[in-house]
């Protein structure tokens, strides 16, 4: 058929802490038509290879982030990223890599969750609130346009070397939830953020690797966000 492209050798790190401590990888060979992408390869290994291979996906749609994994050595969607992008007849398929593993390509993504947690990705508001919307100036809501883009798969801190050290560091996905809210002029909680973000696990953590921004499957820029972060930091200690 004209849009075969062909056999592609796909090595899966697999993980079950139940049979087996040591970790290992696994061949599938699958044909790949025009336009399938990764998540749809993991789909027929399970559904016609393996049924055992665990991994996470949802939406489909690049939206959820839950299909985030390493491919080829580079953190992203396995849902949005086509088969035929990629170089080569084998594919490799790691977990996220700086995330405690749970089974195959599925990690415990708690602290990750718990550092989004502690910089209050929510709106603060302590004056009344208008009978409808806040309304907010096209410049205000551009200058927060790319971090509300953010789909928190955690591919940018699993990318980070400083947190893969440094557990403790917030990391730059929760530093840009941070920054979506401290610069969002709607909100009303910024002294609050800032004192939590302005610490030594927080955006004085970060050395300025770019590892993030090139992870970023939704191509934001959380290493500009965390620079804007510290410089507002520094005019609230002065």
């Amino acid at each position: 058929m004209a849009d075969t492209l062909g056999l592609y050798t796909f090595k899966i790190f697999r993980y079950n802490p139940d049979k087996d401590p040591k970790s290992r990888y696994d061949t599938f060979a699958v044909e790949v038509r025009q336009g399938m992408t990764i998540l749809d390869c993991l789909q027929k290994i399970k559904g016609s290879l393996d049924g055992t291979l665990s991994f996470r996906r949802s939406c489909r749609s690049a939206i959820c982030g839950s299909c985030a994994m390493n491919i080829n050595g580079k953190n992203d969607l396995a849902c949005h990223l086509q088969v035929s992008r990629l170089r080569g007849r084998t594919i490799t398929i790691n977990p996220l890599p700086g995330y405690p593993l749970i089974k195959d390509l599925v990690v415990d993504m708690g602290e990750f969750y718990r550092h989004i947690a502690a910089v209050m990705p929510w709106l603060v508001r302590r004056s009344p609130c208008p009978d409808r919307e806040l309304l907010q100036f096209p410049a205000d809501r551009d200058r927060i346009d790319s971090a509300v883009n953010c789909i928190l798969c955690g591919s940018c801190t699993s990318s980070c070397p400083q947190f893969w050290f440094n557990p403790r560091y917030l990391g730059p996905a929760a530093l840009l939830k941070a920054y979506r809210f401290i610069f969002d002029s709607r909100d009303e909680g910024r002294d609050e953020r800032l004192a939590i973000v302005d610490d030594r696990y927080g955006v004085w953590r970060c050395r300025t690797v770019f590892n993030c921004d090139e992870a970023c499957p939704k191509k934001l820029h959380p290493n500009e966000a965390i620079a804007g972060l510290k410089i507002e930091a520094l005019k609230r200690s002065v």
